[in-house]
């Protein structure tokens, strides 16, 4: 009688990076957090030569839906299993990312609530943030880091300019350590 870490079901929950990808040179990763198994590929490498060896990864956890799993599988698209749930654990993600795959630097062009999260965490080491001459407004309006309200003990996140500079068309370019 076989053990219930033998069943396929099982190895759905372990990291899924085959050879024939992660061993191509010149690999890089697009990333998404994706522990609820929501999203469906049109490309797993992008088609256009400017992205040439860039290669989609997806962050998951051990409550993702096993459907969505085998199906990365079926499509050859690899995967980190970074926490027991019902979040993606980023800082596991972040230590397998460098410890499996030699990644040491992650760039986040994400949303508010991915980039919040990362904050929170103490993942983030430096802000680049492109400033264009309009204004949005509204109370629903998306921000740079949507996260949990600061504990009353606690201090925003203290940013050191590294850098500044004008664009010719408005943009103010900045660039901070976190």
């Amino acid at each position: 009688v076989g053990s219930p870490l033998d069943s396929p079901l099982f190895a759905l929950y372990d990291d899924f990076l085959p050879d024939e990808i992660v061993r191509q040179p010149r690999r890089r990763w697009f990333t998404m957090v994706d522990g609820r198994g929501r999203i469906r590929w049109l490309y797993k490498e992008f088609p256009d030569e400017a992205w040439g060896g860039w290669y989609a990864l997806v962050l998951v956890c051990r409550t993702t839906p096993p459907e969505y799993l085998a199906y990365l599988r079926r499509e050859m698209i690899p995967y980190l299993v970074a926490g027991d749930g019902p979040a993606v654990d980023l800082a596991c993600a972040f230590e397998k990312l460098n410890a499996r795959l030699g990644v040491k630097c992650v760039l986040s062009t994400a949303g508010g609530r991915l980039n919040g999260a990362l904050l929170r965490a103490g993942l983030i080491d430096e802000v680049a943030i492109d400033f264009f001459p309009g204004l949005i407004g509204g109370r629903e309006t998306p921000s740079l880091f949507d996260s949990t309200e600061l504990p009353p003990d606690a201090l925003p996140t203290r940013l050191e300019l590294l850098d500044a500079q004008v664009q010719p068309d408005g943009h103010i370019w900045t660039r901070y350590r976190v």
